[in-house]
Order: C-alpha cells, then structure tokens, then sequence
C-alpha cells in the first residue's frame, strides 16, 4: 500500500474511536476533518495516532519512560525501517498551506500525492492514491477556503481527503511534534548534502513536554524538546571520513543560537522563524552506525538543565 492509503486505514481507526480518543470529526467541503485538539481536548493515545499518520504509518511511535534521569516522566520513541519515505517523503512539515488569514504547516503523506517540494527532487517518495491524507498544525478549524487551496495542489487522483488537526498546546499536537525526532535528523542530513538514500533504519526518543495554553511557551518546549532532549541512532552504510568530518555539524549544538531556550531565541529575533540559524533544528545527540564498517559515531549530547528550565521543572 502506498503512505496515503496506509494513513487512511490510521484515520479510519481514529474515526471509529473518535469518543475514546476525545476528538471531532466533521465534513468541511468534502473532506473529513478530525479535530485532536482544537475544540476538544484530545488525548495522548490520539498524538500517537497522529505522529504515525505523518509518517504513513511506515513507523512505529510509543511513549517509554524518559532516558534523561534529571527530567523523568514520559518521552516519545519512534523507530523506523523507512525512514526516507517515512521521515521526507511524508513527515517533514514542508507543506505551508495558507489561505486567506489561515497558515499551517502541513505534513502528512498528502505531501507525497503534491510532491511541489524541492526536496522531492532529491528522494523518492512521490505516490498515487485516491486517498490523501495530512495533518495540519493550527488552533484553527479549516474552512473551505483551506480544503480548496490544499485540493487544489494535489492530483485530481486523490478523491478523498482527510486532514488532522491539532494546535501545539494540545496533548495530541505536543506528541505529533515530539516525534519528530528522526525527521529532524534526516533533514539536517540532506541540508547538508549527505546521501540520504545511504540510511537504512532510524531510532529516536525525545522528552514529551508538560503543555501549556501558552503558544510561544508550547512551541518553544516541543521545539526545546527535540533540540536539547532528542537522541538519534541512524544506521547507514557510508564511508567512516563522511561521518567523522559532517557529523559535528549534525545536532543542534553546530549551532550559533544554540544553549538558549527556544522561546528564547524566538522572541530575541522579534517571531521571525527565518532569521533563526537554520542550523539549530536538529536532535540533541545524533549516533551513526555504519552498517559497512561496524564503527559508531557518536555527536552531540542533551542538556538536562536547559530542559527542566524549558518546561518548568526549575534548573
């Protein structure tokens, strides 16, 4: 099955258990809309649901117990064999779907069905299906302005549409982003002109943040969560030079902005997400396992105290 029609089956299931998992669906012209965390409250096992719809359900999401003994509680894992499809072709939030006063960054695997994005012309990962499926990250409810313009950029194909919608400060949309763990490896990798292709499975886990009703503070937790907190395993068959001489420059400490909270450096560059070092959006800790030489690389490393100060626990 391709990604889409894997996430379809996935917000079937959500459908089915919307009273469970304490989200909303509804008809906005023509498409089904399921509303995690908006309007209603949502719930953790619906952002599990969601982080594997970003990933076309060619991953597996779980909460373990937090790796960082200093910040406890919950942290989302994510381990996949696909991780280029998965993380790329599907997951990266590459889709910026505006119409009139609505913007959301867009995920999902609808971005495999448009594949406009110049990263398709790196990857593989451009699908057909009668089925597309997306999650938008917004406090705002679609209208049919938004279905319009998101139908619009997508293969007359693709009958059906779904669209999943959490904002940052819900339980679903703090896990969705949480586990974006490997996704944010992976892109860093392709920024910085590796092979991507050359990576074979992926592993990450990441502290899941406490949620706040405050935007700024949830974007710069979940956002402080992957680069202080996230640690990814990448197995790949590469040449050992390649990764000693980039990996220095894969997690977020490559960065100028680096060592500040998120909300932090967010607020220092006046909400202006461009001004921000491209550099810094990427895991806390980032290994490789060469599956051609047997050696790892290690990179990086998390930073507890920056994390309790992030999410409130004190330093």
């Amino acid at each position: 099955m391709t990604l889409n029609e894997r996430a379809q089956l996935l917000a079937d299931e959500v459908e089915r258990n919307a009273a469970r998992l304490r989200v909303h669906v509804a008809k906005v012209a023509g498409a089904r809309v399921i509303d995690c965390g908006g309007a209603v409250t949502g719930s953790l096992a619906a952002g599990l649901l969601m982080a594997r719809v970003c990933l076309g359900d060619a991953g597996d999401v779980e909460y373990v117990p937090c790796p960082i003994p200093e910040l406890g509680g919950p942290a989302v894992q994510v381990t996949t064999d696909d991780p280029v499809r998965a993380c790329l072709a599907s997951q990266y939030a590459g889709w910026q779907v505006k119409a009139g006063k609505f913007y959301a960054n867009g995920s999902g695997p609808m971005r495999a069905l448009s594949a406009r994005e110049e990263i398709f012309q790196h990857i593989a990962g451009k699908e057909e299906s009668p089925f597309a499926v997306g999650v938008l990250e917004t406090d705002r409810h679609p209208t049919d302005e938004v279905v319009a313009s998101i139908v619009a950029k997508l293969p007359l194909v693709a009958e059906h549409l779904t669209l999943l919608v959490a904002p940052t400060q819900s339980l679903a949309g703090t896990t969705q982003i949480v586990a974006r763990s490997v996704e944010t490896a992976l892109h860093k990798l392709h920024e910085l002109q590796f092979d991507v292709n050359q990576i074979v499975s992926g592993y990450g886990v990441a502290p899941l943040p406490p949620t706040t009703p405050d935007f700024v503070q949830a974007m710069g937790r979940t956002n402080d969560a992957i680069l202080y907190g996230a640690k990814v395993t990448l197995w790949v068959r590469a040449d050992d030079e390649v990764l000693e001489r980039m990996g220095p420059k894969v997690p977020s400490s490559s960065s100028k902005d680096h060592g500040k909270p998120f909300a932090d450096v967010f607020t220092h560059y006046k909400g202006d997400f461009y001004q921000i070092d491209p550099l810094l959006f990427s895991p806390a800790e980032v290994e490789f396992r060469n599956l051609k030489t047997g050696r790892c690389h290690r990179f990086g490393g998390v930073e507890p105290g920056l994390l309790r100060r992030s999410f409130g626990l004190g330093e």
